[in-house]
């Protein structure tokens, strides 16, 4: 599975990309929340144990990938006053089940993986779980796909002895969805020692786009922070 081959990367380049700004940004908008959260694309849990810190709430941090809720799960174990909150589901959004609607709806960087016909299942799915006035939150970013492009490095980190590196290309481009090449990279003195890539598709949908599929999934827009949407139910 592709997500194994960026495991290693991927706590490094988030805490120091945009997970940062969502632990500023994110708070006042989940400050009335008291019961419950739903996370949906939980990834490592980076994220989840910050929602337990600023909430009461008890979280369904939900994650598909296997690889992933292992590293979840190993985050939790070292927060051992969080193993009676937070609950893993091992579902996709498609099959959520829960006993009860929630409180709120997290989705931190998870909308680029969402195909067009899946977000169309999912915002109704959504809203058949949150109570009503519930909040759903989640990260966006404008503009549309962006134009194919040649290899360039993202970011790098260093570890130690060794520098652990990020490139990627844009390998075609059309409406909301593009085509990129990632390449993983540890280098140690100038070499590298070990290398692997994923090439796969993303998209990145207009604001008309999104605009009419929650409000036609009876959603309506709320107030929130450059970089976030939110909208709850009436």
């Amino acid at each position: 599975m592709t997500d194994f081959i960026s495991l290693p990367f991927y706590d490094l380049f988030q805490e120091d990309g945009h997970v940062p700004v969502i632990r500023e940004k994110l708070p006042p908008l989940l400050a009335g929340v008291r019961r419950s959260i739903l996370e949906i694309g939980a990834g490592t849990g980076l994220i989840t144990t910050s929602l337990a810190e600023w909430t009461p709430a008890e979280i369904f941090a939900l994650e598909p990938s296997a690889g992933m809720r292992a590293m979840l799960l190993s985050r939790l174990s070292g927060h051992p006053e969080l193993l009676e909150r937070v609950t893993v589901l091992p579902c996709d959004a498609l099959s959520l089940d829960l006993d009860e609607p929630v409180e709120a709806m997290v989705m931190i960087n998870v909308m680029y993986a969402l195909e067009p016909g899946y977000r169309a299942k999912l915002w109704p799915v959504l809203a058949s779980h949150l109570e009503p006035g519930g909040l759903l939150v989640f990260t966006w970013r404008p503009g549309g796909a962006p134009v194919p492009r040649p290899m360039r490095e993202l970011t790098s980190r260093r570890v130690g002895r060794h520098t652990y590196r990020v490139s990627s290309e844009i390998l075609s481009s059309a409406d909301e969805s593009f085509e990129a090449r990632y390449v993983y990279q540890v280098v140690q003195g100038g070499k590298v020692i070990e290398e692997e890539e994923i090439a796969g598709h993303a998209h990145r949908p207009v604001w008309e786009t999104i605009k009419g599929e929650l409000e036609g999934a009876g959603f309506v827009q709320a107030d929130a922070p450059e970089g976030l949407l939110a909208w709850r139910l009436p």
